[in-house]
């Protein structure tokens, strides 16, 4: 059977300037050989991270009307991809979108764009923090950072260092609600170091993917590793590869942005390390032909 056309809907909010979320997203995926439809659940002028005064457009109208005209012109997608919602009502309407085009090969990752620091962002209400655990319940992947799987899974905010063994826990607890896969963003053991851990429930296998940690705040970065993540996936790279590539393509674009001494609102400098991403991916689709 020839294997369909890598194709993804990406679910998240659209900031006009400073990369994250839709603008890191589509070219990231792309870059990873992926097709990309944008449904875009906010349009704003700048994202929220530092900028003050910006402009914001809801979209929660136009959600489903967009995804069932979609639906009318046949589009269908290998994954569902979904980042910042920005209402509990987003979040139900995500949930129907993933069944309309949900079918038996495709891969739905969940990002659930929450928080930060041990604290949940300002727009986020306990209607939206209850809606996405169910949300997280549908996915085959999610990719939370450490505030947003405490959160979760009801449990008080561990700045760390942590453990294998306690990383290990949260994952499998976050595979408990009915992910198969799940990776946790911001995993450290010792001070100097950040990465990510993985866990395969159908393996058991945890591992941990870490680099050199670089000082400073970074916008954009879970975006990017998400994204990366899912690229990976989809071209067939087992769950730890893909969770190494995206741990090391968030570092090199971390260090030249770092370098740059630019404003990091401003978001990730990653562009420069796309043909290093799409090599990648083509090698791995090559060794699977």
């Amino acid at each position: 059977m020839q294997q369909r056309e890598l194709t993804c809907a990406a679910i998240h909010d659209l900031s006009g300037f400073g990369k994250c979320s839709l603008t890191v997203a589509l070219p990231v995926l792309s870059a990873c050989g992926v097709e990309v439809s944008a449904l875009p659940t906010a349009v704003l002028s700048t994202h929220t991270g530092g900028f003050a005064g910006y402009i914001y457009r809801d979209l929660t109208p136009e959600l489903l009307p967009m995804a069932k005209h979609w639906e009318s012109v046949g589009a269908r997608f290998k994954a569902l991809y979904s980042g910042f919602l920005g209402s509990g009502e987003q979040i139900g309407m995500v949930e129907e979108i993933f069944e309309m085009f949900r079918e038996p090969e495709s891969l739905i990752l969940v990002d659930p764009v929450m928080g930060d620091g041990g604290k949940l962002y300002s727009t986020y209400t306990q209607e939206m923090a209850d809606g996405m655990v169910r949300l997280c319940r549908r996915a085959d992947v999610v990719a939370p950072n450490m505030t947003e799987a405490c959160h979760i899974l009801g449990l008080p905010y561990d700045p760390g260092p942590y453990t294998r063994e306690g990383l290990e826990s949260l994952l499998r607890a976050l595979c408990g609600l009915g992910p198969r896969q799940a990776v946790l963003t911001g995993a450290w053991l010792q001070k100097g170091e950040l990465g990510a851990a993985c866990f395969d429930r159908e393996t058991g296998e945890m591992r941990l993917s870490l680099r050199p940690e670089i000082p400073g705040y970074f916008h954009g970065t879970g975006d990017l590793f998400s994204s990366t993540l899912l690229g990976g996936l989809l071209n067939g790279m087992t769950l730890y590869e893909a969770c190494d590539t995206a741990v090391e393509f968030t570092h090199r674009t971390i260090v030249t942005t770092a370098q740059s001494g630019g404003d990091t609102r401003f978001g990730p400098k990653f562009e420069t390390h796309l043909p290093w991403l799409a090599q990648l991916m083509e090698e791995k689709r090559k060794s699977r032909k």
